[in-house]
């Protein structure tokens, strides 16, 4: 199969703005010692602050990125998730079975992993809302809240109303 050129839109959000595009920088430096992958060329953009938050910057890249098969393209795809791809060539793709059952599980074993990952997040939160649940009902918050109302002045308190 012949080579994929492909551009890429890469985001990130942070703060501060510096640390992102240092980020950036590490990010596509990184992306460019991938097994199979070639950058070409790469525009880190200015970052700029994140409409409605404090000190949030966001910043994104455009690279043009050269693979040396299918399943590298697919592979840093579900690496580097970037925000938008657009493969230039070749124009069309021709694929036989092997290639797509190859293709086809790499995929699976991808989802297999973020499904694996889903999953046990769910369980440990429902371990962790249990638990609360059960401690909240061993030792309600009313009970360990501070009474309201008027306390009892402080002995020092008391012995400045004495001197006055």
């Amino acid at each position: 199969m012949e080579r994929i050129e492909a551009r890429m839109i890469i985001e990130i959000m942070g703060r501060p703005a510096a640390h992102i595009t240092n980020t950036m920088g590490m990010l596509l430096e990184k992306l460019g010692k991938e097994k199979g992958v070639a950058v070409k060329e790469k525009k880190i953009h200015t970052p700029v602050e994140v409409e409605k938050s404090k000190d949030l910057f966001t910043t994104f890249a455009e690279v043009d990125v050269e693979f040396d098969s299918l399943e590298n393209y697919i592979g840093i795809m579900f690496a580097y998730m970037p925000a938008n791809v657009e493969i230039i060539s070749p124009v069309n793709f021709r694929l036989t079975n092997d290639q797509m059952s190859s293709l086809g599980n790499s995929v699976i074993t991808r989802l297999h992993f973020y499904d694996a990952v889903a999953k046990k997040l769910v369980a440990e939160r429902d371990i962790l809302t249990n638990q609360l649940k059960h401690a909240m009902q061993q030792s309600p918050a009313e009970e360990n809240m501070p009474k309201r109302g008027k306390s009892k002045p402080s002995k020092a308190a008391k012995s400045q109303k004495k001197k006055k």
